[in-house]
């Protein structure tokens, strides 16, 4: 029997283990619930993750708000796949519908909802919704008792209906005591009149809770709104402004700068619209008025609220409306210097493989086989209008090129804007299509003109006739300047007196005579001994003897009174002098010394310095410098002098020229400090001391000159430079340039010219820009050096550097331009200008390669600005009334219109309060709960053609 019961012990447990082991859990028995439980899966997971570790993990940033980010996984149910998104910020304000400022951007639900954190499950399809009402009720449902497992109180939504109603259904579950739900959808046409007005969008949100029959308008139902209204300017009109070309050139190719217009555009008056004309980078505003939240307690107070004037509205906000190119840098669609930089660079590139400008435009040598389809000349009658607008069209010069440039200009190697070069380079964006044949056959026929002027004796128009040669402007712009002067003497040469006997025009232009000076003489006291040294022997090629200096160094000396006794004078004849030096003697005759007339230095170009420098060189270091290569002047100085003193010595010489290599004994020329006259004795003369020792060297070349130099006076010598000869030189370097040396001076010229035309724009005190505008010329600066070398030295690495650094000039052009665009539309508002545009600076700045770029470049900017109320009759100036032929909106049907301009937007939240008793469900009740809670609230958006609702119900169940 014992064995028995055992065995039958044995067996129940076994059966009973076989039990546990073939347990089936009947809450996962369908395929619904196992959904649910994958649902509930996922968003523990998320709970558990946190924003960080989401963050982590490859959250996806959203464009729509600032701080909005989404997950999503994939489900599958009853053959079907599902994705759900699970969107969180990472502000705690973000989206909770309880801000008054209207002023960030959110998810459209949570616009419509006052939500924050929600969860979107919808069928992976090519509609992305819904079609089917239970299947969206039983996927709302899977979703309400996942999040309620895992204590979850994210709302959840499941789009429904057709796609273009974006309607939504949701629910929300609040703790055990209460449930909100959603629903939202839209009217895309043929919206009731009632609801077009706020008076019947109020008896709307209020017919949702008061469950009568009676007359809404009759009764007094409290209720909380808040309002925003968004109005937009006309938008811009073709018909209004002149109709262009594309690209801003002329149907035959010219420059757009001969292209006289009738009609007026934005940029009229804005230094680039000689060139060519910019779209306005705004095509108008947009603005919004907000009523913070107030207390409404009948339809009469609605239909009063639509009559106020939007100037009443507690908040304005603007935000600009941007044209896409403004984006668009030098690409693209973009027309401007920065477009056609980018065409003179490749022209350069094609420029290096050949040796002479006419190859490009040769019959028989007709260049690349790439340039014969592509590469268009334009029509001789365009380059004639050119040409006359180059040499003839030319009116009052400007002296002063570097006036109103900006500081870092003249660190660019290149011509004045206001110069023949300079401009020359401008018209050659805009000639054709700034291919390098155009430019060949532009640079011949300009060279031809240059000629002319030449050889009839004409002024060179844009350059100055005078003044000396700027070493840091290109060398074409150096040979043009002498050109100019050449042609100067030369006219005065044809233009000369033959009676005069004498060639005063290689005078400096304030010589005075010795009657003249003697009278100018002050009667200050002075230190002449500091003022000669000043007049130092001609040591360098680039400080050469200036005779002015010369004159101006007795002229203010005290040391000679008119009535000061001259002793008789010398059996020889004095010519040319300008005056007494001081209290000079000379060393041989008990006689003043007198200042000569000296010519003007030869001027010199760069190429001609570098030439000089590479014969020093060449001579070696025993041939000092001044006594070599300026023997022409040094010759001409002592002839002048020896003119000037009949009876000076080699000494004398030294003492006026170089008074560094006379040295001095103890007892010196005296001077009386409490008179004004110079008291000399007879122990004061003759002077005492010897030449240094370079100067009194056997064989010394300055004696050996001194000895040869005939007496004469400036005004009879040969001339130091010969215009003839240096105009024909500069001719023939202008007509021999190789095609790389002149494409590169003009890229040098060409940018250096657009950037001061830029800079002359009128965009008040922005300071960002400023600094950006100078950052760009030293960016310039160091990008071009590499086209200042005379040699073919110019890379592939070199010209994509020159490529990238016309995306930089056109990012800058796009930033002058919008400021430019600002500053017009509100002179009477220039903190608004300025706050745009720093906000869209900070907003471009990523994108001009300074910053890392963090998210997606393709945002748009949609900053806004506060408008302040002593600004507001500025801005609201902006809305003009529309005209007849404005009929963009034929009726008016809203309210609370501004200039005649309803609303394009209008956008409501009604919301109503209840308090209700302390919950006794604490541990359960939501985070943040409270007596008070929103038990409706409707979000309505839309026009008099478009009406969205959104309704969110909390209820007790």
């Amino acid at each position: 029997m014992a064995s028995t019961s055992k065995m039958s012990s044995s067996v129940e447990d076994d059966d009973l283990q076989e039990e546990f082991e073939h347990f089936d859990d009947f809450t996962l028995a369908s395929s619904w619930e196992r959904f649910i439980s994958e649902i509930e899966a996922v968003c523990r997971q998320w709970l558990a993750d946190g924003t960080k570790n989401l963050l982590r993990k490859g959250a996806i940033s959203l464009n729509i708000a600032e701080g909005l980010y989404k997950v999503k996984t994939d489900l599958k149910y009853a053959m079907k796949s599902y994705c759900m998104e699970y969107y969180f910020g990472t502000h705690n304000d973000v989206g909770r519908g309880n801000g008054n400022d209207w002023s960030c951007e959110l998810h459209n639900l949570q616009l419509s909802f006052g939500v924050n954190e929600f969860l979107v499950i919808a069928p992976q399809s090519a509609s992305g919704v819904v079609l089917d009402g239970p299947e969206a009720s039983k996927l709302l449902s899977a979703v309400a008792i996942a999040l309620s497992n895992c204590s979850g109180f994210w709302p959840a939504f499941v789009p429904v209906h057709d796609p273009s109603r974006k309607a939504y259904i949701g629910i929300q579950n609040m703790g055990t005591l209460f449930t909100r739900r959603f629903e939202a959808d839209r009217i895309g046409s043929q919206v009731p009149v009632k609801l077009m007005h706020l008076e019947g969008l109020y008896e709307l949100f209020v017919s949702k809770f008061a469950f009568s029959n009676m007359d809404l308008s009759m009764h007094l139902f409290q209720v909380n709104l808040k309002m925003k209204m968004t109005y937009r300017t006309l938008p811009y009109s073709e018909d209004d402004d002149v109709q262009e070309s594309e690209g801003g050139f002329t149907e035959s190719g010219e420059s757009p700068k001969s292209n006289h217009q009738s009609r007026t555009q934005w940029d009229d008056n804005c230094p680039w619209s000689e060139w060519y004309s910019a779209e306005d980078p705004l095509r108008g505003f947009e603005l919004l008025t907000v009523w913070s939240e107030k207390a409404i307690e009948s339809s009469l107070e609605m239909a009063e609220l639509e009559n106020v004037s939007p100037l009443e509205a507690e908040k304005w906000l603007i935000s600009p409306c941007l044209s896409e190119i403004l984006s668009d840098g030098c690409g693209g669609k973009r027309i401007g210097f920065a477009s056609q930089l980018l065409l003179l660079i490749d022209a350069l590139h094609m420029s290096l493989d050949a040796k002479f400008v006419e190859d490009f435009i040769s019959v028989e040598n007709p260049g690349p086989e790439n340039l014969k389809s592509t590469a268009v000349i334009p029509p001789p009658t365009v380059l004639d209008r050119v040409l006359k607008d180059l040499f003839h069209e030319v009116g009052a010069l400007q002296l002063d090129f570097a006036e109103g440039d900006h500081e870092n200009s003249r660190t660019i190697k290149g011509a004045p804007l206001e110069s023949l070069f300079g401009q020359f380079c401008l018209h050659s964006l805009w000639f054709g299509d700034c291919n390098i044949r155009a430019i060949a056959a532009f640079w011949i026929e300009f060279v031809r003109e240059v000629r002319w002027c030449w050889e009839e004796s004409q002024p060179l128009p844009r350059m100055q006739a005078s003044g000396v040669v700027d070493l840091s402007t290109c060398l074409i712009n150096q040979k043009l300047h002498m050109l100019s002067i050449c042609i100067d003497k030369k006219r005065q040469l044809n233009q000369e007196c033959p009676k005069a006997g004498e060639n005063n025009f290689f005078l400096s232009a304030h010589v005075k005579g010795d009657s003249q000076i003697q009278s100018d003489i002050s009667s200050e006291d002075g230190d002449t001994e500091a003022s000669f040294f000043e007049c130092d022997s001609l040591s360098t090629p680039d400080c050469p003897n200036d005779p002015e200096s010369d004159i101006s160094s007795f002229v203010h000396s005290d040391a000679v009174k008119l009535g000061d006794p001259i002793p008789k004078h010398s059996a020889c004849i004095r010519r040319g002098s300008a005056g007494i030096v001081g209290s000079m003697m000379l060393l041989k005759s008990y006689q003043n010394m007198h200042a000569p007339f000296t010519q003007d230095p030869p001027l010199m170009t760069e190429d001609m310095h570098e030439e000089r420098l590479h014969a020093v060189e060449a001579l070696g270091e025993s041939f000092r410098f001044s006594a070599q290569l300026e023997k022409d002047i040094l010759s001409s100085d002592m002839s002048a002098f020896k003119a000037a003193n009949p009876d000076a010595v080699f000494e004398d010489f030294i003492r006026w020229h170089s008074p560094r290599d006379w040295e001095n004994d103890d007892n010196m020329e005296k001077v009386e400090s409490n008179t004004n006259a110079v008291v000399e004795s007879t122990n004061d003369w003759p002077p005492r001391g010897k030449l240094s020792e370079r100067m009194s060297e056997h064989g010394n070349s300055w004696r050996k000159i001194w000895n040869e130099a005939p007496p004469l006076p400036a005004s009879e010598q040969k001339p130091l430079l010969d215009p003839n000869q240096e105009g024909e030189k500069v001719l023939h370097y202008l007509e021999t340039l190789r095609p790389y040396e002149l494409l590169g001076q003009m890229v040098s010229t060409a940018f250096k010219a657009a950037a001061d035309t830029l800079n002359r724009t009128s965009f008040g005190g922005l300071k960002q820009l400023t600094t950006r505008i100078g950052q760009l010329y030293l960016t310039m600066a160091a990008t071009l050096r590499c086209l200042q070398k005379n040699s073919l030295s110019v890379g592939t690495e070199d010209i994509e550097d020159l490529k990238r650094l016309c995306a930089i000039f056109g990012h800058v052009e796009s930033l002058i331009t919008l400021a430019a665009s600002l500053h017009q539309k509100f002179l009477q508002a220039p903190r608004l200008s300025e706050s745009i545009f720093n906000d869209y600076y900070n907003f471009y700045l990523p994108k001009m390669g300074t910053v890392s770029i963090g998210g997606d470049e393709k945002k748009d900017f949609d900053k806004k600005q506060e408008v302040r109320r002593q600004e507001r009759e500025v801005v609201a100036s902006m809305f003009t009334p529309p005209t007849v032929n404005q009929s963009w909106r034929k009726v008016l049907s809203m309210g609370n219109l501004l200039n005649g301009h309803e609303p394009t937007l209008r956008e409501i939240i009604f919301s109503k309060r209840d308090h209700l008793s302390e919950n006794y469900y604490a541990s359960h009740a939501p985070r943040g709960y409270q007596q008070e809670l929103e038990t409706y609230r409707m979000y309505i958006c839309g026009t008099s053609n478009d009406l969205s609702v959104a309704l969110a119900v909390a209820s007790c169940d």
